[in-house]
């Protein structure tokens, strides 16, 4: 049998794993009896823990909740993915980088030593994504009250920001007043956390960002939780951030061949379906929330694209490719007019020296000036007349 305090270690272990343990099982696993289970939870109470006792033909123990937090038990990996999330929880925007600092200065004392140096080793350096602008983390209070929401299923009544104001100005950026929305899950995507919620004013499904949330107090009622687009939060997430409603893909779907080997494109291919077509020829099917972003993602692979389809993603190329040879030109106003369309046209030009004004006497040699306008040349010359009719478009 072990001794009394590893035994109570042990015991308190085994209360944390699960919710309820009957007591024969407990002693069981403990290799004593019953009663000396019962002297064990009672000294466990001493200690603060409140344990609870459960009635029935299985009755047993529960480890409750207490009004403060008792010491707790860690094993050895539990103790290293504690100090590890520690570290990086800066990256997830929760508001609550000094809390952490604090909390693993705390985790470390208490450590052995042997543990000790092990964590000390696993230094972790994280990195907070880049944004622009001011600080955009969402206060840990503000988390809470949100999250409270969500487990109560109560109607939250909150301040919305506008992206033009200041992060500060809250719910008075608002001029439509507080929105109402039920509030469904609380996620975090690029270093950002967002609620996810239905929206009871727009009638629709939508993400807030919780930086730009003020939440009032008091909750509306309660309600019952609606049936999300699609049923996964992390795809409905990620759909709306692809420009989708949740429940499908990418609103934008191209199909290509590019003239690159599939192991190349597919290093750099996260989301797009990549089949091998030779040793130096793929076809790749992509999706994006426009056409022009589609065609510009493509770009990216610098080499000959043959577009298989569909139009709209033949168009965009076209749109792409007259404003970078009018930003190549020196911008929008060097090729200037969007009628170079009519540049094909320019067989009319043999009507310039066609107009008998030249048998109007010696005012002929104007005439040499009328195609010495070699400009008509240029007009041609300019590649972006191929662009002509997706300009039209």
């Amino acid at each position: 049998m072990p001794k009394t305090s590893a035994r109570l270690l042990t015991l308190l272990s085994l209360l944390q794993a699960r919710r309820d343990w009957p007591g024969q099982l407990l002693a069981e696993r403990l290799e004593v009896s019953a009663r000396t289970v019962r002297r064990d939870v009672d000294r466990l109470r001493e200690l603060g823990y409140p344990v609870a006792a459960t009635k029935g033909p299985d009755g047993g123990y529960r480890l409750g909740a207490g009004t403060e937090l008792p010491p707790l038990l860690f094993d050895d990996d539990q103790a290293v993915a504690l100090t590890v999330a520690l570290q990086t929880v800066t990256t997830t925007g929760a508001g609550v980088g000094e809390a952490a600092a604090r909390a693993l200065n705390t985790v470390r004392q208490v450590l052995p030593a042997r543990l000790r140096h092990r964590v000390d080793a696993l230094r972790v350096t994280a990195v907070e994504p880049t944004r622009t602008g001011p600080d955009t983390g969402a206060d840990a209070r503000v988390l809470v009250a949100l999250g409270a929401a969500v487990q109560a299923r109560e109607v939250l009544r909150f301040g919305y920001a506008r992206p033009s104001a200041p992060e500060t100005a809250g719910a008075a950026s608002d001029p439509a007043g507080p929105r109402r929305a039920e509030p469904h899950h609380l996620v975090t995507w690029g270093g950002r956390w967002y609620l996810v919620a239905w929206d009871l004013d727009r009638d629709d499904w939508r993400t807030f960002r919780v930086d730009r949330i003020t939440p009032r107090t008091p909750t509306g009622p309660r309600f019952t939780p609606r049936d999300l687009p699609g049923g996964d939060v992390a795809a409905f997430v990620a759909g709306r951030f692809q420009g989708s409603d949740g429940a499908g893909g990418r609103p934008c779907t191209g199909e290509v061949i590019l003239g690159l080997p599939a192991s190349v494109v597919s290093d750099y291919t996260r989301d797009g379906v990549v089949e091998e077509l030779g040793p130096d020829r793929c076809r790749l099917v992509l999706g994006a929330w426009s056409w022009p972003g589609l065609a510009a993602a493509l770009g990216r692979f610098d080499t000959d694209i043959q577009v298989v389809g569909p139009d709209e993603l033949r168009n965009a190329f076209a749109l792409l490719a007259r404003r970078y040879a009018e930003a190549a030109s020196g911008g929008p106003t060097a090729p200037a007019t969007p009628v170079t369309p009519t540049c094909p046209a320019t067989p009319a030009t043999p009507t310039a020296p066609a107009t008998p004004v030249t048998s109007t006497g010696p005012a002929t040699p104007a005439t040499p000036t009328a195609p010495a306008t070699p400009v008509t040349p240029t007009a041609p010359a300019t590649p972006v007349t191929p662009n002509g009719p997706a300009a039209s478009t």
